[in-house]
């Protein structure tokens, strides 16, 4: 059976040495985050995921959800009593405003939950998820009524909140949308059409789900720009706040899929289903995209989580698993073969998935930073540069995190063999969970177009530029250490790729639109890699720190050999990057429709 321990340690070291979160004590809810406060909360954060949500991953991916006559669903055995408990211990509202009930602490910090969580049971993990996604977009764009009527319940757990953006015949250009809004004299309006991979659409884990729906409404004007956005309760609710008279929201039926068995994807069929307006008409990607910012930064999570589950499966196998002997002489006498760890590639395979695991989780933290300093600092200017940060972080994380945590799964497969291939050991529950990630909240392709194409000339290339000078001044900085060489000169090779690559891209793109989008998913995954290799430099400054401070521990010793590693064995891919889009797009575009 699969296993999993959250990896806290690794955590604590990047809250409280890489990013001395200590430091944002001046923002909101910060101060009420203190060490022994963070402490505690990952503790129980890895206990409820270890001990409660794990244990459920592979019961949740064999039973599935059951759609009845009736339209309701049933979850799994044991989801619902695990959600109970993480509604009792408040961790929807971990990172919410107090004023409605949450915690108010650091959104950095209810990021490394979520982590632990996706890894335990990403399935599960999706029905609080898409609750906070929904929430932010009230918070933000709702309301007062509606804030106050719904945003309580959905901190508290009590009601759970959906998306619900896809249908048949539109994904990315929502503009083909067909959902259709009427308004009605009393203010509301009548919601009539289907969204199809609607995830947690229906199931029994909540007395009321509170979907967030896109629709065109009467006379709207055509495309993306009569769009508008609605609250569409599964329960109206009644003036005391209870669930009241059912609403015309059904599921029709239940997606059957590769993977995420244990949560409920879908087809919502909605007949004159009462809704209320979010935001202003014909403006409804201002909310939405609210709740797909959320969600695209969770989503990078899950692959991670994933990436980070498998490896240690891996890891754990391979120290176990007894075949063959070392290429350099026989390592265990007493057995009848070595475990397959003492193999080189066994070790290339199992390094590349940790070196990337580690810096991973760093880059998903230093923008979690940048996340809390946009919504909670005083300072324009701080606020100005977090969301500049937040923009052209959002595609990177999103595609390139979920891209290689599915190759990591992949790869965390291989080493089984062919027990890897068999559903008992979980490992290809792993691969076909995290194939998902890559897909949904807008798919890589798209994410790396957005990238290219609108972020990065965004401002003037303002947050670009300010990327390239902060990971530059590091280099800068830190280019006469002995000790940083290892980390310090690929570093500075593999930014001058990426700086290439935006260089290539402002000179040729322009005039052949074809370029941007041929070069798009390389320039995605060169910037994933130079952001993987800054994290590892400012992770090894820290190491080196606290060796010369108080001496050599095995965990800091492990950090430094694994961060040479991605220097070493990773990093150098950013010069294949830079070549292919430097090749421009001619033959991509040379072959006619009929020759594929």
């Amino acid at each position: 059976m699969p296993i999993y321990k959250a990896p806290v340690e690794d955590v604590n070291f990047l809250l409280n040495d890489v990013f001395q979160i200590d430091r944002y004590d001046n923002l909101p809810g910060f101060s009420d985050a203190s060490a022994d406060v963070r402490e505690a909360i990952l503790s129980e954060a890895a206990k409820l995921s270890e001990e409660v949500l794990q244990p459920l991953n592979r019961v949740g991916d064999l039973e599935g959800c059951v759609r009845h006559d009736d339209g309701s669903v049933t979850t799994p055995k044991g989801f619902k009593e695990a959600f109970k408990q993480v509604v009792e211990g408040g961790w929807l509202g971990l990172s919410a405003p107090t004023e409605y009930g949450g915690q108010g602490l650091p959104i950095t910090l209810s990021q490394t939950v979520t982590e632990f969580q996706c890894s335990a049971n990403m399935a599960f993990s999706m029905y609080g998820g898409l609750t906070v996604g929904a929430t932010a977009a009230l918070l933000v764009h709702g309301n007062a009524e509606q804030k106050a009527m719904y945003v309580p319940k959905m901190v508290a757990g009590e009601w759970t909140g959906t998306m619900n953006l896809t249908e048949p015949q539109c994904g990315t250009d929502l503009g083909l949308l067909r959902t259709k809004a009427v308004k009605q004299a009393d203010g509301s309006y009548k919601i009539t059409g289907t969204k199809i991979f609607i995830s947690a659409g229906e199931h029994d884990l909540a007395s009321n789900i509170i979907h967030l729906v896109l629709a065109r409404i009467e006379g709207a004007p055509a495309g993306i720009k009569g769009v508008s956005l609605f609250v569409v309760p599964k329960f109206l609710v009644n003036a005391d706040g209870s669930p009241g008279a059912r609403n015309g929201v059904t599921c029709g039926s239940i997606e059957h899929k590769m993977g995420i068995h244990g949560n409920s994807t879908c087809v919502m069929n909605y007949d004159s289903a009462t809704g209320w307006l979010i935001g202003e008409e014909n403006k409804g990607m201002q909310g939405m995209f609210v709740m797909m910012n959320e969600a695209r930064l969770g989503v990078a999570v899950q692959g991670l989580a994933q990436s980070e589950v498998a490896y240690q499966n891996a890891a754990a196998y391979a120290r176990d698993r007894l075949q063959g002997r070392a290429l350099s002489g026989v390592k265990a006498p007493d057995k009848p073969a070595d475990p397959i760890i003492v193999h080189p590639d066994v070790r290339r395979t199992l390094l590349s998935i940790r070196a990337f695991n580690e810096a991973a989780r760093a880059m998903v933290v230093w923008t979690s930073l940048k996340s809390d300093l946009a919504h909670r600092s005083s300072d324009p200017k701080d606020r100005q540069d977090a969301d500049d940060h937040l923009g052209l972080m959002t595609p990177v994380l999103k595609g390139f995190l979920t891209e290689t945590g599915f190759a990591n799964a992949v790869q965390a497969q291989q080493m089984y063999g062919g027990h890897g291939y068999i559903a008992e050991q979980g490992m290809e529950q792993f691969v076909r969970d995290a194939r998902i990630a890559m897909i949904y909240e807008g798919a890589n392709g798209i994410q790396a177009l957005d990238l290219v194409g609108r972020k990065l000339p965004r401002d003037g290339g303002r947050a670009v530029m300010a990327f390239f000078g902060e990971v530059g001044a590091f280099a800068k900085e830190n280019a006469g250490d002995e000790a940083m060489k290892p980390f310090v000169a690929p570093l500075s090779t593999a930014l001058g790729h990426l700086q290439q690559a935006t260089t290539w891209l402002m000179q040729n793109a322009m005039a052949k639109p074809d370029n941007a989008g041929a070069a798009a998913t390389d320039y995605m995954h060169l910037f994933g890699l130079v952001t993987l290799g800054y994290m590892w430099a400012k992770m090894a400054k820290v190491v080196h720190g606290k060796i010369a401070a108080t001496g050599p521990t095995d965990y800091l010793s492990t950090k430094l050999v694994t961060g040479r590693f991605f220097m070493e064995r990773v990093l150098p891919a950013t010069t294949t990057h830079l070549a292919r889009i430097q090749s421009g797009s001619a033959t991509i575009m040379e072959l006619a429709a009929e020759a594929f």
